[in-house]
């Protein structure tokens, strides 16, 4: 593989890149911010003008470096997942955005139950096929000619021309993996199927950069342009190797597990289900439980001083499940679960190692609810987010769980992008 790899993740907080060599290391990373943004009416623009941002930042630091931009070869991007707009085909907006996290179309969420399977990715209010059939409403006189995920807009962008998506942005939208088709049941509740994307796997190859865009930047007229993935496959594989058992915890405000299977499963009823991603399945989940339960009893700094006091290879008596609240979603997927934090012990200390344990308790609950499904045991297994830092946890977890852990080196989901597509190019057909 020759030339650089260019990864760009549109993530939640802002807009980030990086540049790899073809040995995986960083050249160099640049990041810029949306700006203001209206929740109900989101600027795409702002996406495009951050992703320029960004990229003058990049183009310029590597000038600095004595790097010429015209080795990066290839550029990748990632996004929000559910994230869309609506654009004609010269890529104008003829919609607004809606978000990962808008909601409330109820409407078009009974369409759907009435002809999806049960159960399906697609089913429910806030999914993203209901956001899709909500932008076709407002699209009254059919000017759409793409939908496009926020990740296919900035690639369209690139490339001066939609119509493309990929496996991971396109799953939650309705598209089957597995298939390789959209369903043919989405004639049925009217989604106009000359607007969805053709959808290539994660950072295949989409086609070269618009020759505006490249003079733009100072990049070669053959620069590749590849479709990429969401912003939290792109974190998890700047965390992990691409091999079948590799396994992120992602230890924040809440708990995420994802595990990379050579066996698809999908649980939608204990909130599971699996992304196609290079030759396995990305079979991931999310508990309510986490960081921000342990933020509701202490602060950072008294976490710390309590740990320091525990020992982590001693079993506690208390059986705890700690949730900031009731509802739960996986490896339990029950709304009104509630929290179970009782005795309380005098110390502190004791208190905390009993959280500690609750957390890694259902960390291992939900890796064997995964390999009860035919998935592998983790391995390697790598920590992401601030409860990556305390070693003390990673200790109970390392016993509870009965396997080695260890702190991601790279958690930048750009990272995971360029990653992606360089492996692309390493791949007998890239």
């Amino acid at each position: 593989m020759t030339g650089l790899s260019l990864g760009i993740d549109l993530g939640t907080s802002g807009i980030r890149s990086a540049v790899i060599d073809g040995d995986g290391v960083v050249i160099s990373t640049a990041r810029a911010e949306y700006g203001p943004q209206d929740a109900t009416n989101i600027d795409t623009n702002a996406w495009w003008l951050g992703v320029e941002a960004c990229l003058d930042t990049q183009i310029n630091a590597l000038l600095a470096d004595g790097q010429d931009p015209a080795q990066i070869a290839r550029i990748g991007v990632d996004g929000t997942s559910g994230s869309m707009v609506l654009t004609d085909a010269a890529l104008r907006p003829v919609t607004r955005a809606l978000m990962y996290n808008s909601g409330g179309f109820e409407a078009e969420a009974r369409v759907i139950a009435a002809h999806a399977p049960d159960p399906h990715i697609t089913r429910g209010h806030s999914s993203a096929l209901a956001r899709a059939l909500h932008l076709q409403a407002e699209d009254a006189e059919q000017r759409a000619a793409h939908l496009l995920h926020q990740a296919d807009f900035i690639t369209a962008k690139l490339r001066g021309r939609g119509g493309v998506s990929d496996h991971n942005n396109a799953l939650k939208t309705g598209f089957d993996p597995a298939e390789e088709a959209w369903p043919d049941w989405f004639g049925a509740i009217g989604v106009r199927t000359e607007i969805l994307p053709e959808v290539l796997p994660a950072g295949a190859p989409a086609g070269p950069i618009s020759p505006t865009i490249a003079a733009r930047f100072g990049l070669r007229p053959e620069t590749m342009i590849h479709v990429g993935t969401t912003d939290s496959i792109a974190a998890f594989l700047a965390a992990a190797p691409l091999q079948i058992g590799a396994a992120v915890t992602s230890l924040g405000t809440t708990l995420a597990v994802k595990l990379l299977s050579n066996t698809r499963i999908d649980a939608p009823e204990i909130g599971l289900y699996s992304h196609r991603l290079g030759d396995g399945w990305l079979v991931g989940g999310a508990s309510n439980s986490g960081g921000g339960v342990l933020r509701d009893f202490f602060t950072v700094a008294r976490m710390a001083e309590l740990s320091a006091r525990i020992d982590p290879a001693i079993a506690t008596e208390l059986d705890y499940y700690p949730l900031p609240g009731p509802g739960e979603r996986f490896p339990i997927n029950d709304p009104a679960l509630a929290p179970r934090l009782t005795p309380r012990p005098d110390d502190d200390a004791d208190f905390l190692h009993g959280l500690l344990e609750g957390i890694a308790r259902i960390e291992a609950r939900c890796y064997a609810k995964m390999s009860a499904r035919g998935a592998p045991r983790p391995g390697p297994l790598f920590t992401a987010g601030g409860g990556a830092n305390n070693p003390v946890w990673t200790a109970i977890r390392a016993r509870v769980l009965n396997c080695d852990i260890q702190t991601a080196p790279e958690t930048e989901a750009a990272m995971g992008t360029a990653r992606l597509i360089a492996a692309q190019a390493l791949a007998p057909d890239g």
